[in-house]
């Protein structure tokens, strides 16, 4: 239409707060431009950098996101999926791997362009970005192992509220597995800040484990070990000699800390970039990897000891 037809339009509009119905335009296409992206929480770093990564890529190549929250609820991620679904969503973004067998089904029959991220799995829905979680603890457990730790302890999560921490868990045990031969000790504190977790669940493992006494903590993420080092602090432990700390995602907190954790860095922000770009070629019918299983980096930092025990070494290997 001509330049004054578009002005005549566009006056009409504001003068009547004219605003476009998402819902009927979706009806009258085959598919929206909008992408629904489902997180556990948005109050939690990890999550919020993955979101920036994506939003970034998808608002510059004009799609709209609608986030939701599912508080680790495998139902829930279902539901609010169902709800989506009517919109005639474009993409669908689930974080990690563990969705309801349902939602899978949904996705899959629909044929729904589907991205999951955070977390790697050789059979996703249909696209995927993330990280080997398993391999991720299994690396950082055998970094403390060769320093010459042996009787580490997890403060983390209550059980099944984040699959991907449980499989850290695993891969880190997994490292000190033949030369433990005992239960390692855990704490899962129920307290919903992560700085206040930290410092709970390290004080009740001390409390707890008065014959084990761990000598190395691995912590959910970097939040929760900070807490846990206060912990230690006051009750005289020092750090590293008396026990290490471990951390994970090597969160903005650790560059400011005075004592540097030792983290595992996880490329959160490249993740969301790469997992949009991949999803938005997969929408335009290009063929894209199914699976991409991005690195992570060991940040050596001063709350484990840079070298193994004299009185460990003949036996360290």
């Amino acid at each position: 239409m001509s330049e004054s037809t578009r002005s005549a339009i566009l006056r009409m509009a504001e003068a009547m707060n004219y605003v476009p119905d998402s819902t009927a335009r979706a009806l009258s296409q085959p598919c929206s431009n909008l992408i629904g992206i489902s997180v556990p929480t948005l109050f939690n770093d990890v999550f919020a950098e993955i979101l920036e990564g994506t939003r970034s890529t998808f608002q510059s190549a004009g799609y709209e996101t609608v986030i939701d929250t599912t508080d680790y609820s495998p139902a829930a991620e279902l539901a609010w999926v169902e709800r989506v679904l009517s919109w005639r969503p474009a993409a669908m973004i689930l974080t990690g791997a563990h969705s309801d067998p349902q939602l899978r089904h949904c996705l899959k029959l629909r044929g729904v362009p589907t991205l999951e991220l955070w977390q790697y799995t050789d059979d996703p829905i249909d696209i995927c970005v993330g990280i080997d979680h398993h391999a991720a603890g299994l690396a950082v457990g055998r970094h403390v192992f060769r320093l010459g730790y042996r009787r580490p302890a997890f403060v983390g999560a209550p059980v099944s509220r984040d699959p991907r921490a449980e499989e850290r868990l695993a891969g880190f045990m997994a490292a000190f597995g033949t030369a433990t031969r005992r239960e390692a000790a855990i704490a899962r504190p129920i307290e919903t800040n992560a700085f206040e977790a930290g410092r709970t669940g390290t004080l009740t493992l001390f409390a707890e484990t008065r014959e084990y006494k761990p000598d190395v903590i691995f912590y959910l993420n970097d939040h929760l070990a900070f807490g846990g080092l206060t912990a230690c602090q006051s009750i005289g432990l020092q750090i590293p000699q008396d026990i290490g700390i471990v951390g994970f995602n090597a969160l903005g907190l650790t560059k400011v800390l005075s004592v540097p954790v030792t983290t595992v860095s996880t490329p959160r922000r490249l993740m969301g970039v790469m997992g949009a770009r991949n999803l938005l070629a997969r929408i335009r019918g290009a063929k894209v990897p199914n699976s991409i299983c991005l690195p992570v980096e060991i940040i050596s930092g001063q709350t484990v000891r840079q070298r193994a025990c004299n009185s460990e070494s003949n036996w360290l290997y």
